[in-house]
């Protein structure tokens, strides 16, 4: 037998218990921001440079332009637009960049928990350090927020073996680290459960424009294709049709005169989806009567 995970069992998603969404829409659409803050020249680098230029000045510089720039064009786009958002937040932004979170509390938008700097993953970290990691970004939250954050995502993606039992056990939800679906599952924790929530690798600008180097014109036709196609298959399976950005990335200014294109063609469309955040897809999942979710038996 091969090692498993022991998180979930396989699943044909053609063949599961149909569901809506609220209004008896068929696709979920979400908007995910990665609003990030490194150490200088310490710890993991950007990786958007080769490794030994990933701490230097120009790189780090080249990061930093999302949170100075990037992020309030984008922020005047999404306002235009009428789209909510939701931000996967280093806490270290509280003290770097105060007026992001500012910015996104009154826009009333979700920010979830993400470690404190993205200089650091957490897969390697022993229990009782992982443990302390997440009970501080999850306090320093609630205290700026007024609410603990209901969703999780892992800087870098990274998770130790136990990852999801401490976020469980924690008082979380959702987390979006694992990418294994096209509909939220429960994952399997010592204590219980927590949701996975789909988030995109490919519909990810970090991933398309730095890593892939697509053009932007390639990725706005890649955001309508995937959206163009789920909306044919949600007639079949409720899905959710998650799109990931980085400012320093999509806040390029021609990065975003297309990328708005692609919002635009999605906005035709809005009376057919769900604009929405991960905590709303999470709330109608715990709603839904055991059996028809993935896991949740």
């Amino acid at each position: 037998m091969l090692r498993s995970h022991g998180r979930y069992e396989y699943s044909n998603i053609t063949t599961r218990p149909d569901y809506s969404w609220p209004g008896g829409a068929r696709l979920a659409v979400y908007v995910a921001i990665n609003i990030e803050q490194f150490r200088y020249g310490e710890g993991k680098g950007a990786a958007i440079a080769p490794p030994d230029q990933a701490n230097s000045h120009s790189v780090f510089s080249w990061r930093d332009y999302g949170n100075r720039v990037g992020i309030w064009r984008l922020f005047e786009m999404f306002d235009d637009l009428g789209i909510p958002l939701e931000a996967q937040m280093n806490t270290a932004i509280y003290e770097h960049c105060p007026d992001i979170p500012e910015r996104l509390r009154a826009r009333g938008d979700e920010i979830l928990g993400h470690g404190m700097t993205n200089s650091d993953e957490q897969g390697h970290l022993d229990e009782a350090a992982e443990t302390h990691l997440i009970r501080t970004v999850t306090e320093t939250i609630t205290q700026q927020e007024g609410q603990r954050p209901v969703g999780w995502m892992s800087p870098w993606l990274s998770n130790s073996e136990v990852t999801m039992d401490l976020l469980q056990e924690a008082g979380y939800h959702y987390a979006m680290d694992w990418t294994a679906d096209d509909q939220p599952i429960w994952l399997k924790t010592r204590q219980g459960r927590i949701l996975s929530m789909p988030y995109p690798i490919e519909c990810n600008d970090n991933r398309a424009l730095v890593w892939y180097a697509y053009t932007s014109h390639e990725f706005t036709d890649m955001l309508v294709d995937n959206f163009d196609e789920m909306l044919e298959q949600s007639a079949r399976q409720p899905l959710v049709c998650p799109i990931s950005l980085h400012p320093f990335v999509v806040g390029r200014p021609y990065r975003i005169r297309q990328l708005r294109h692609a919002f635009e063609y999605i906005l035709r469309h809005r009376e057919r989806i769900w604009l929405t955040r991960p905590r709303d897809i999470c709330a109608h999942i715990e709603s839904l009567p055991a059996g028809i979710v993935p896991g949740s038996v």
